[in-house]
């Protein structure tokens, strides 16, 4: 097959690497192999693997290497990649436990001697499938519907915009007359000016009954006429307006905001404390959340190639990679720099906050949980996602 993105074989055997890469290399024709623990992060930094396969003898040597390839690797996660681990018979529920829980992607079963060459490559097959993510800039559900929400909100001004446009024209009509009767009284004023004046009584009265007609040829036609075609003007422009119904209008943003409603964001909760995550389920069973849990950072950063958060909820002590630290990494990935990050903590020192903030943080929730508090800050967070989202 032409073109294949990278496929990484990682294993400390030799042989091992040549039967993987051989049984693949009929349909895949980018196969690397990594073989020198010392050279395992800059193997994978270089390669850039879409799949990354992992031959190891023992489960808890793949589980090591991979621990140590999201500690020292500032690559590893940003690769959209799927891991596949080879395994063997004794092993095999200890790895769908680990693969059920988002630790790795699949597992093929391998040794002693099945080598199970067409699983092997469907395996592969998938995994690439898999890795073809959404370009960086794809809007995410919840970007959507946040956007969704703030159209939808619009209906309420709609109606007033609409009562309020023809009040506006006849206020204007109204103003247009008054002013019209006002020139006309001025005029009315200044003509009995004249007529009281002094030098009145030398005008030939002729020559008076002229400035008469002057004034009043002037309120009727430069100003009356004027002030006639402003009305038909605004008459035209109010029968214009008419014509133009917002209803349908009112009535898809009433439809999209009840649509938007029914969404539920996705938070994913990064802990290890299982009480954490029951007490988290039942704090939030009503509040409209969708709730994905990760009990390490590894398992977090992994499982950000399966689904898009709309939120994280991240603990700061994790028995593998700090929460800051995490916060740091999903931070670099294109479809996370702008999603909200909540640390949970029950640290809430000065330095502490500072380290957070820096690594990209948006809000803390201390422990222990106060609901109100907690929902609050969720929802302040998605909704100023969304204002932003909206913005760009």
């Amino acid at each position: 097959m032409k073109g294949n993105p990278p496929i990484l074989v990682v294993t400390p055997a030799v042989a091992d690497a040549e039967l993987v890469a051989a049984l693949l290399s009929e349909e895949f024709n980018n196969i690397r192999v990594s073989t020198k623990p010392e050279f395992a992060v800059s193997d994978f930094d270089e390669h850039r693997p879409a799949v990354l396969i992992l031959a190891f003898d023992k489960l808890e040597d793949a589980e090591q290497y991979y621990r140590e390839l999201y500690r020292l690797s500032s690559v590893a996660p940003t690769v959209p990649h799927r891991t596949l681990l080879l395994c063997t018979g004794s092993e095999l529920w200890k790895v769908y436990e680990l693969c059920k829980n988002a630790h790795f992607d699949d597992y093929i079963l391998f040794w002693p001697a099945t080598n199970d060459a067409p699983r092997l490559r469907m395996a592969v097959h998938h995994a690439l499938r898999q890795t073809r993510q959404p370009p960086p800039d794809t809007v995410s559900a919840g970007q959507l519907v946040a956007c969704a929400k703030q159209l939808a909100t619009c209906d309420a001004q709609f109606e007033d915009h609409a009562a309020e446009r023809s009040e506006r024209i006849n206020l204007a009509t109204r103003s247009l007359s008054l002013a019209e009767a006002a020139i006309a009284r001025e005029l009315d004023g200044f003509l009995h000016k004249v007529r009281a004046m002094p030098s009145a009584i030398t005008m030939a009265a002729g020559d008076v009954s002229d400035f008469e007609r002057t004034i009043e040829q002037l309120k009727a036609e430069a100003i009356g006429n004027h002030v006639a075609s402003i009305k038909h003007t605004m008459e035209e422009i109010r029968e214009w307006l008419g014509s133009i119904s917002l209803q349908p209008r009112i009535e898809s943003a009433r439809s999209l905001r009840e649509l938007a409603e029914k969404f539920q964001p996705l938070v994913l909760v990064v802990d290890d404390d299982e009480f954490q995550h029951d007490l988290l389920r039942e704090l939030l069973r009503d509040a409209g959340f969708r709730l994905v849990f990760a009990t390490t950072g590894l398992e977090a950063t992994a499982g950000l190639r399966q689904y898009r958060p709309d939120l994280v909820l991240m603990d700061i002590e994790l028995p593998d990679i700090s929460g800051i630290e995490v916060t740091r990494r999903l931070r670099r990935l294109p479809y996370m720099t702008d999603v909200p990050v909540i640390m949970i903590t029950g640290n809430s020192e000065r330095s502490v906050v500072i380290e957070c903030l820096k690594a990209g943080a948006t809000d803390f929730a201390v422990k222990p949980f106060d609901k109100t508090s907690l929902v609050a800050k969720i929802n302040s967070s998605l909704s100023k996602r969304g204002v932003e989202s909206c913005k760009s």
